[in-house]
């Protein structure tokens, strides 16, 4: 009896009373309370209600009677009691295994979770002692069957293969209980120190190959176009030249520094030296004016 039922039941048989007293217990007025008393003490006795998601599983003198509920339903008094309330509803039961050696004699620790939910009620109820307890039992030792028969690396690398081997091996052996709609997902996967270490190092000496050999690819992509520029500057000079102007520049222009570099310029001057020289009608000389004396 929960409080709802509780409340209506009192409601019939305080109705009663409280028209027998005011009908100071007269016959016409003591018949209808004690009419009302024995509704409210048949109601409590017989009126149940279940929530949306709970089923009631009914024994009429020791047998299935079926199932009630959602909402109110009604027992047969003496007759009908509920032998057990199933919840309908998705549930998730953790499930683990530790130090359970795979199939390359590593051990290991898993810790995975099950979704699951009863589909018949009946079954689960009536043909299973605790639905709970063994359907738990069965993935636990699902797991540690598909743990022995799985590599250590196939565990790593392969999650959701394993889980759906993990799924199909319990529906196979909750077959018949009534239970459906089963899922399982791999939490966590611990290994040895030991080993954990040594695949770290391994993962870093294979990181710093793959960086070498990067490199070393860089330095050949590198070469074939510094050949290709040699080539290209040693059919133009002039473009050589530039290209140092423009080197010079780009390592200079934040610091200030003067760097002196040879050139043809000297030669150039030289030559138009000469020509003055040269020349029998040179350009004549401006004198310098004086400076005002004050």
């Amino acid at each position: 009896m929960n409080s709802a039922v509780t409340i209506i039941s009192l409601f019939f048989i305080l109705l009663g009373a409280g028209i027998g007293y005011v009908s100071q217990f007269s016959g016409v007025g003591l018949l209808i309370a004690a009419a009302l008393a024995f509704i409210g003490i048949i109601l409590g006795l017989t009126l149940r209600t279940a929530a949306e998601w709970e089923r009631a599983v009914v024994l009429r003198l020791g047998r299935f009677a079926g199932i009630r509920g959602p909402g109110l339903y009604f027992l047969i008094p003496a007759f009908e009691n509920v032998y057990a309330v199933v919840d309908t509803r998705r549930q998730s039961t953790r499930i683990s295994a530790e130090d359970t050696l795979t199939a390359d004699a590593v051990s290991v620790t898993m810790d995975s979770i099950m979704f699951w939910r009863v589909q018949d009620v009946k079954r689960a109820a009536t043909e299973l002692t605790d639905y709970r307890g063994m359907i738990a039992q069965i993935a636990q030792t699902s797991l540690r069957e598909v743990i022995s028969a799985t590599n250590l690396n196939d565990i790593l690398a392969n999650r959701e293969e394993m889980d759906e081997r993990l799924q199909a091996l319990i529906r196979r052996k909750s077959d018949g209980w009534g239970i459906g709609d089963i899922s399982v997902e791999i939490r966590d996967v611990k290994i040895p120190r030991e080993l954990n270490d040594a695949m770290s190092r391994n993962a870093q000496a294979e990181k710093e190959k793959q960086a070498r050999v990067t490199l070393a690819s860089a330095e050949v992509a590198i070469a074939q176009q510094i050949a290709e520029a040699s080539t290209i500057y040693a059919n133009n000079p002039i473009a050589l030249q530039i290209r140092q102007m423009g080197l010079i520049y780009d390592m200079n222009k934040d610091r200030g520094v003067t760097i002196l570099v040879p050139t043809n310029m000297a030669n150039a001057l030289g030559a138009s030296v000469a020509l003055n020289v040269n020349n029998p009608n040179p350009p004549p000389v401006q004198p310098l004016t004086s400076v005002p004396q004050a």
